[in-house]
């Protein structure tokens, strides 16, 4: 880790010139806590080979479940409420809001427009954006690229919002990691920033048909179906992402204050941080108390280390992140 607060300073990266930042971060847990009692793990036995070859250790001691009135929509307003908090910002100064899920998928209406009337962003564009679990990754490089353009677009939403618990077989291992929740940031195009002020620097997203079943949605109920290569695959992604943003952007892992990890699963993360030499200390999980919850689990995480009081301005964060589909991606910014 650096020095000083601020750390390293860089001219390069996708964003790095455009001013854009994020001005807000906020989250939202259903009421309802299940927790994995001794009683509800059961024998390992029971679980098949894919299930423990992929979700290895059972470290999910408790997480949140949404109830019928805490739908998709519901879950994202509230999120994106307490971002626009954080942010000092009113639902009508925003141009855009863009709504990352894959749990729970309409085909019509899509949830970007009910979220944004429901904010009250009656001026906002609103649409929608999958990526599975890279959603979250995916939304803020679309904002990024919309706000940066010439259009009228200066302060936009990205929510990502999550019912993962719906889509794991029942009785499966999968079923004690999942976990649904709402994570969202504000993101604002400022002009004339300072080289040392909080901005998004860099993204990547990459996409690799070849590897599309190595986890898909089996009809007709859409129980999530892996394969056991997926955890090496997801690893190499994660370490891509890494690898790169910080090779083009003239950084080593040392120089990252926080690194905030779609975990995925134990096996998953805890490989990442090993292979990429992370420090513990600098790496943030949270699946521990809220399982996994997809393209919500990044935002959610950075919601919370900011709400801990463990931060410092000036910081640099990575977020990496795969999807099925298969996508690997990550976003470096700081606050």
């Amino acid at each position: 880790m650096t020095d000083t607060a601020v750390g390293p300073i860089r001219t390069g990266g996708t964003w790095a010139g455009t001013g854009i930042r994020i001005t807000g971060v906020g989250h939202y847990f259903p009421e309802r806590v299940v927790h994995n009692t001794p009683d509800a793990v059961g024998a390992e036995e029971r679980f098949n080979a894919i299930d423990q070859a992929v979700i290895g250790r059972l470290n999910v001691k408790s997480r949140h479940v949404a109830d019928e009135a805490e739908t998709i929509d519901y879950m994202a307003v509230r999120a994106a409420e307490h971002a626009l908090r954080e942010a000092g910002r009113t639902a009508r100064e925003v141009d855009l809001v863009i709504v990352t899920n894959w749990t729970d998928r309409q085909f019509i209406p899509e949830y970007g427009p009910q979220v944004a009337h429901e904010l009250g962003a009656r001026r906002a564009l609103g649409f929608d954006l999958c990526g599975a679990c890279a959603g979250f990754v995916h939304g803020v490089q679309s904002a990024a690229a919309m706000l940066s353009s010439p259009g009228p677009w200066r302060t936009a939403v990205v929510v990502s919002s999550e019912q993962l618990s719906r889509g794991t077989r029942p009785g499966s291992k999968g079923e004690l990691v999942a976990g649904d929740a709402a994570g969202a940031v504000v993101l604002e195009r400022t002009d004339g920033l300072a080289p040392t002020a909080p901005r998004l620097i860099d993204s990547v997203l990459f996409s690799d048909g070849e590897d599309a079943r190595v986890i898909h949605a089996r009809r007709p109920n859409g129980w999530l179906t892996s394969t056991p290569d997926l955890i090496e695959r997801a690893i190499e992604g994660n370490l891509r992402a890494i690898e790169l943003l910080l090779e083009r952007n003239g950084l080593e892992i040392e120089d990252i204050d926080w690194v905030l990890i779609h975990p995925g699963t134990d096996p998953l993360h805890t490989a990442v941080q090993e292979k990429a030499g992370i420090d513990p200390e600098r790496f943030v999980v949270t699946m521990e108390t809220r399982g996994n919850t997809s393209s919500a689990s990044i935002p959610i995480a950075l919601s919370e280390l900011i709400d801990s009081g463990r931060t410092r301005p000036g910081q640099l964060y990575l977020t990496p992140a795969i999807g099925s589909g298969f996508y690997e991606g990550g976003l470096l910014f700081r606050l």
